[in-house]
């Protein structure tokens, strides 16, 4: 049996052509807007990492023998810890995922942000390179990471597979290949790599898996691209083989690799579906939530004014986050009444809100008894990633206020966060391990990341001692 069959046409294979691009790339070919969202993704990814350092999925991986024993360049965060570039992007990895809180992406189907900052910064440490280099390193992972997954969504995600994992190896690969400066034979060799690498499966949802998926994905990126490097072999076509990825993950039939491909020659940009998570709770809820703090702020609306709510969703919000009883801070990021009433009660959602007996709260519970649920009569329903809500608030003197999005997934670059929203967000995940005192200033710092020469020395800023 032939594993490297002929090619069948002249064209050059998936991992050339994308290699083609990751390479010819160069700072002046990312769009502003592009490298902006790369510092947003960049700082809200670092401070989700903070969040998750301390949760079990992180800290039994630093309990297992053989990982991060071996000093190295680059930090553990949450630490002053100091490992090897693999260990780093493993551990980092992981906690960035630990809570469900990293950026996300529609087209995606998952998060694609913490598969890469990882990697990226263990390199960036290691080789003392720029904030600059990094941020356009990263946005050359997050183009390769969509252009795969334009052509195999959605029945990849469908399927079973992750694909923060299963496709976030590629983006990984890429952007750690950029930052390296690999030769294009190298980053396609590292692509092909990458491609017996992808792994990630849905029914781990729900376990310390699914953020481990993140952590092994972020450093068989950085292992495929440190392989390549050093004149590791793999099957040029590995992507597009008959028994490759697309064949084997996805199935004949079942993607499309002209997806991949259209507007190739452009500067590398934005998809319109990526969005930073603003609220520490289940995606499909945030339309709603939003509606409702949009009420609080517009119409000076409170909970004390309010007799009936009305929470009309996008069908396909609803399986998963309809439940009107939650009984545990865990369940409660999953029912949308439970985060729709605290934003009423609070003008906020918070981490805090889903701790401890959070969601017993007698003044949001109130709220939740006089809520109804139900899907939205005329929403889109074409395709399985729509988020849409519409709130409907009736009050004691006679009002009937509402507020309704029809897609909204996270804060995108359509309707970005404001600096303070962001800053907001990234203390109230550092402080779980940085003083309190400490974490403005370090998200200043991480602000000005495009301005920074050295990451080694940024670096050394963000140990926790």
């Amino acid at each position: 049996m032939n594993d490297h069959p002929s090619p069948t046409a002249l064209e050059p294979s998936i991992a050339a052509r994308l290699a083609e691009k990751i390479c010819g790339t160069t700072a002046d070919q990312v769009t502003p807007e592009a490298l902006q969202w790369a510092v947003t993704a960049v700082v809200d990814t670092l401070g989700v990492t903070y969040l998750g350092a301390p949760e079990s999925c992180t800290t039994l991986l630093l309990d297992t023998p053989g990982i991060g024993d071996a000093p190295g360049p680059a930090l553990v965060f949450g630490t002053a810890r100091r490992v090897s570039m693999l260990d780093a992007a493993l551990i980092n990895g992981t906690a960035a995922h630990a809570l469900d809180y990293d950026d996300v992406s529609g087209t995606v189907g998952g998060h694609p942000s913490a598969p890469m900052v990882a990697p990226l910064f263990a390199v960036a440490e290691a080789e003392r390179r720029s904030g600059r280099d990094l941020l356009v390193s990263f946005m050359v992972g997050v183009e390769v990471q969509h252009r795969i997954a334009r052509g195999v969504n959605f029945h990849h995600y469908a399927k079973g597979w992750h694909p923060t994992a299963t496709l976030g190896v590629f983006g990984a690969t890429a952007a750690v290949g950029h930052l390296l400066e690999l030769d294009r034979q190298q980053v396609a060799v590292a692509l092909a790599i990458a491609a017996s690498f992808a792994a990630g499966i849905k029914a781990n949802f729900g376990t310390m898996t699914k953020p481990l998926h993140v952590g092994h994905t972020a450093r068989s990126g950085l292992l495929a691209a440190l392989l390549a490097q050093r004149g590791y072999t793999a099957n040029a076509s590995a992507i597009e083989h008959k028994q490759g990825f697309l064949e084997v993950f996805n199935g004949r039939g079942n993607y499309d690799i002209s997806k991949m491909f259209r507007d190739f020659d452009a500067p590398i940009g934005l998809d319109s579906t990526l969005g930073i998570k603003q609220f520490p709770c289940c995606g499909s809820t945030h339309p709603a939530v939003t509606m409702m703090l949009r009420l609080v702020k517009e119409e000076g609306l409170n909970a004390d004014d309010a007799v009936k709510i009305e929470i009309l969703a996008q069908r396909n919000r609803l399986p998963h986050t309809n439940n009107p009883d939650p009984r545990s801070g865990l369940e409660a990021k999953f029912s949308i009444q439970y985060a729709t009433a605290r934003a009423l009660v609070d003008g906020a959602v918070r981490l805090e809100h889903f701790e401890g007996q959070a969601h017993l709260d007698p003044r949001v519970r109130a709220l939740m008894s006089i809520t109804e649920t139900r899907e939205h009569p005329d929403m889109p329903v074409d395709g399985p990633n729509e988020f849409g809500s519409e709130v409907i608030v009736t009050t004691r003197d006679g009002r009937r206020l509402s507020r309704r999005v029809e897609q909204l997934v996270g804060r995108g670059p359509g309707n970005p966060m404001s600096r303070e929203e962001l800053r907001e967000k990234f203390i109230d995940c550092a402080q779980r391990v940085v003083m309190p005192r400490r974490c403005d200033a370090l998200f200043e710092s991480l602000m000005g990341l495009e301005s920074v020469d050295d990451i080694a020395l940024l670096s050394r800023d963000l140990e926790v001692h």
